[in-house]
Formats: C-alpha cells, structure tokens, sequence
C-alpha cells in the first residue's frame, strides 16, 4: 500500500502546475456574434501551453457575445475542443 501511495504522488508530481482557477488576461479584440466568436490578444494560457498572441476563440455561452465589445478588457478560462479553442469562462478584468 506505501508502495501505491508513493507511485501515486509521484505521479501527481509530474503533471503541469495550473490550476482550474487560472485565469488568462486579455483584451477583446472583435466579437462576431454570428458566428459566435471572439478574437482575443491574450497572454499565455498555462493549461493549454499556449504563448501570448491574438487569435479567434469560440464561446460556450453565447450571451457572453453581448456583455463584450472590442477593447474591453476581461479574464478568461478556456479548452481546446478537437481543433476549436473555447472559452468557457469570462469575467471583467479587474481594474
């Protein structure tokens, strides 16, 4: 059992260092809400090993598309879907 336990923190070791509460800053660089979409100039997004740059994100939520207009700046959580990059949280950014 000591063995298992050890193999198992071991393990837990090894993994990247994020956290689920990380937040990416950014600034909303367009918001096309037909098709549903936000390009973003973002700083590096640690779970995804994704350096700073500007790109194209989908949304989960779409009434995230009415609360953002171009130049605002937010925080925000997002995965990588098949080959989409979804954002699946976002917050103001604190000022």
């Amino acid at each position: 059992m000591k063995k298992l336990l050890a193999l198992t923190l071991l393990a837990l070791a090894s993994l990247p260092v994020w956290s689920a509460d990380d937040y990416t800053d950014a600034e909303v660089r367009r918001v096309d809400k037909s098709a549903a979409t936000l390009t973003l100039k973002h700083g590096e997004i640690r779970n995804l090993d994704m350096p700073p740059m500007t790109m194209v994100f989908g949304v989960q939520d779409k009434a995230v598309l009415e609360r953002v207009k171009a130049g605002d700046k937010v925080r925000f959580k997002a995965v990588k879907d098949g080959s989409k990059y979804i954002v699946t949280e976002l917050q103001p950014a604190a000022k």
